[in-house]
């Protein structure tokens, strides 16, 4: 075992309590079932799982879903915990549902600027929703853009000495980053402990976390009505989604950010028997937190080692300091959280976007839709953006004019290379994208627009090597195209045809223009001379 993950572990640990204390008040149940979901998330995921920084606990975003949801449901308190514990077992049994039917695949449709935006929202969000319990007040708000106002509005209402006991535990945290061999949140958890019994914070209207009953009872099931069963199967599928997406965004941003390789279908099956653990405790449903797994991977985790230290430092802390921890401060909690996630603030990676010239309006809408929608829409809003974006560009017509380079069988952009040539009578284009029913007709519409404008090119050649596959639409395209040709007096080849294509033209019945298709451009311009010396 690494001392690095020694460390890493530790002050993961320390971030994990104040995490779970705060999620388990969103979610209006007991501290204990958001501790004790944390320790067993986090201990069965790193047996299970494969990501190095991913530390499985409550999430925010799970723990709003579950309220909201089990508020409508039910308010007897042993119900509504029964309720909860049946649903993040159903959530685990779909989890491994999922990932037996191989739908790990789907995760595929997140692109890496969904991710960079998405971890940069979800940053801004949950830092955030952390500033009710420093400045001492609770807005009610039903996203960050209200809260940011709530705040405001009851600004007269700030409690200056709550204010200043976060602020003061934020520096010390930054401070204390210069020196990684020390657990930075442990230190400053034990520090606010001690500040809240020698200043008597409470007493000064600072909240404090209270006593935390740890005893684990068997799982018990009150009678519950059919309907009200039935209605979790409602509830189970929003809760899926939320932790998939809050999850599959935090592994995998953090995978590309060192190189790691992750495999979706066996995260998904970790996912699952991770919440199976917490279902077995009465926990709350567990995912792969934002917060957490950067601050494990900002604290220098090197293996998955890291995540189960986490959990047995959690659960040590809990046992022997349970008293002491009833004095800890909220706001101490609060910067606890905060710290771990300025880091994720840089906004490099969406600069490097906008350096590029690519997808950087995905990023800030994946951004923009985590804050004004919530993490679920933000991420759905996000992947239909990727998705239209695509769409867009495969859409629009796009055509490169190749001449040949020098003496050589090489045929290269004519804009880009004025040292290249075209072939007297010739004009040959390739497609910047793959022909489809969305825009074949358009790209060889505007083929016969430039042909038709230069009576000289007698012969036109396409390159359809951007084109791995086609479709029927295409294929008509193509047949439709070349009898435009012939009309204007010009003759139709095709380049670079795998033969696939080959096949559909020959099945569509145009066995001529299949026997015009070459496998590469510098064959179809030899069949042109060819031609001409027989």
């Amino acid at each position: 075992m690494r001392k690095t993950d020694v460390i890493a572990g530790l002050s993961v640990a320390g971030l994990m309590l104040p995490e779970a204390v705060a999620y388990a008040g969103i979610a209006g149940l007991a501290p204990q079932q958001a501790i004790l979901a944390a320790i067993v998330g986090a201990l069965v995921y790193s047996a299970v799982g494969r990501s190095r920084f991913a530390i499985v606990s409550p999430t925010s975003s799970s723990a709003a879903i579950l309220a909201a949801s089990l508020g409508t449901l039910t308010v007897d308190p042993a119900v509504k915990i029964a309720l909860a514990t049946i649903t993040v077992a159903l959530v685990g049994i779909t989890f491994l549902a999922a990932s037996a039917a191989r739908l790990g695949g789907l995760t595929g449709f997140v692109s890496r600027p969904v991710l960079r935006g998405f971890a940069f929202g979800l940053a801004i969000t949950i830092i955030l929703k952390q500033m009710p319990l420093v400045f001492g007040v609770a807005p009610q708000a039903s996203n960050v853009f209200g809260l940011v106002a709530g705040l405001l509005a009851e600004m007269g209402a700030w409690n200056w000495i709550s204010i200043a006991t976060g602020a003061t535990a934020l520096l010390l945290l930054l401070a204390l980053r210069r020196l990684p061999m020390i657990p930075a949140a442990f230190v400053v958890l034990a520090a606010g402990i001690a500040a809240s019994i020698l200043f008597d914070l409470p007493g000064h209207h600072v909240a404090t976390v209270g006593l935390i009953d740890l005893s684990i009872a068997m799982p018990s099931l009150p009678h519950i009505p059919y309907p009200m069963l039935m209605g979790l199967a409602e509830l189970v599928i929003p809760l899926v989604l939320i932790l998939l997406a809050e999850s599959w965004g935090t592994m995998r941003a953090l995978a590309l950010s060192h190189g790691d390789r992750i495999e979706p279908n066996r995260e998904l099956a970790a996912l699952g028997m991770a919440n199976l653990g917490s279902a077995l405790v009465q926990g709350l449903p567990v995912g792969a937190g934002f917060s957490a797994g950067s601050a494990s991977e900002a604290a220098g985790t090197k293996t998955r080692a890291a995540g189960a230290i986490a959990a047995i430092g959690l659960a040590v802390l809990m046992l022997a300091g349970v008293r002491l921890i009833a004095h800890l401060p909220q706001p101490v909690l609060a910067a606890v959280v905060i710290a771990a996630l300025s880091h994720a603030l840089n906004p490099q990676p969406i600069v490097r976007l906008w350096r590029l010239g690519r997808d950087q309006y995905v990023a800030i809408g994946a951004a923009i839709g985590v804050l004004a929608l919530g993490v679920l829409n933000g991420m759905l809003f996000a992947i239909l953006l990727s998705i239209a974006a695509l769409v867009r560009r495969l859409a629009s017509p796009q055509l490169v004019r190749l001449g040949r380079l020098g003496s050589s069988h090489n045929f290269v952009d004519l804009a880009r290379h004025p040292e290249a040539s075209a072939i007297p009578g010739v004009a040959i284009w390739r497609p910047a994208e793959p022909l489809f029913f969305a825009n074949a007709e358009a790209v060889l519409a505007l083929i016969t627009d430039h042909q038709a404008a230069d009576r000289t090119i007698t012969t036109v050649i396409v390159s359809l090597e951007e084109s791995f596959d086609v479709d029927s639409t295409a294929v008509d395209a193509l047949i439709e195209f070349d009898a435009r040709l012939r009309i204007n007096g010009a003759r139709l080849l095709l380049a670079r045809v795998r033969d696939g294509v080959r096949d559909l033209l020959t099945a569509a019945g145009s066995h001529d223009l299949a026997a015009r298709s070459s496998y590469s451009v510098d064959d179809a311009v030899a069949s042109l001379s060819q031609e001409a010396s027989q």
